[in-house]
């Protein structure tokens, strides 16, 4: 298996396992304990690794989000608490749900050892918001915590490699989410506004991007093995499948 395909193989898992924490209810929860509400506790917590900058920065990492929403969210939040402050309980519940969810999958070590190889190599290079998430301390030691983690930091490095393809293929951050599978869904819930632009003529450059995005995050895996990649991609699948098959209440934990 090459870097690019494995890049691509493990596309599904890293974007579900690595986001999976912040749609947690328990995730949730906190967010209202501080006094924010989820959209505010998204922003601030995904931008928040960045420290207390100017909207307009995190408008531009953040990328797909519509500016004003960015706004609305990141200004919510530091009305109430410090945008480190908000990514740092963010990682944290990140950790929470790893050990919740992850901590039992039987090769969770071996995911830790194999994506770390990963994430220590990558180049952070046009990517400040893994960049910042890479440079986080992280609260927790517990395989389970490290593994949700390092996951997350996937999926931001995916991201990012993924907005430097988008731009790349001439289109902007709307235009890709609606020639994507979300469409204006999608749109809707990163708080673009209608109208919007005609699916057809982006479909093709929205599948160049995607190509791109793949081989841009590639480099990463370069740092592995043949066999090894091939066992990364088997992993995810594997830790996927236990997250998606277990109980509905242990999401909520002891609650």
């Amino acid at each position: 298996m090459t870097p690019e395909q494995a890049a691509a193989a493990a596309k599904a898992g890293v974007l579900e396992l690595g986001g999976a924490f912040s749609e947690d209810p328990r995730t949730l929860r906190r967010a209202r304990m501080m006094g924010l509400s989820g959209w505010a506790f998204y922003v601030a917590g995904r931008g928040g690794a960045l420290g207390d900058v100017r909207t307009d920065t995190v408008a531009a990492a953040l990328g797909f989000i519509a500016p004003d929403a960015v706004l609305d969210g990141w200004e919510a939040a530091r009305r109430v608490v410090p945008p480190m402050e908000v990514a740092a309980t963010r990682l944290a519940e990140c950790c929470r749900w790893g050990i919740e969810h992850l901590e039992s999958f039987p090769r969770v070590g071996r995911l830790v050892e194999l994506a770390q190889r990963i994430v220590v190599s990558a180049d952070q290079a046009g990517m400040p918001l893994f960049a910042a998430w890479r440079a986080m301390p992280v609260p927790e030691d517990a395989p389970g915590a490290r593994a949700a983690v390092l996951l997350h930091l996937l999926r931001e490095y995916r991201g990012g490699g993924h907005l430097l393809a988008v731009r790349a293929s001439g289109l902007t951050p709307l235009e890709a989410i609606i020639a994507g599978p979300d469409g204006e869904a999608g749109a809707v819930a990163f708080g673009w506004q209608p109208p919007y632009p005609p699916v057809g003529p982006l479909v093709r450059r929205r599948m160049w991007a995607e190509a791109v995005t793949d081989r841009i995050t590639a480099d990463a895996f370069s740092v592995l093995e043949s066999a090894e990649r091939v066992e990364l991609v088997g992993l995810l699948d594997s830790a996927l499948h236990l997250v998606r098959t277990e109980p509905a209440t242990s999401t909520n934990g002891a609650s």
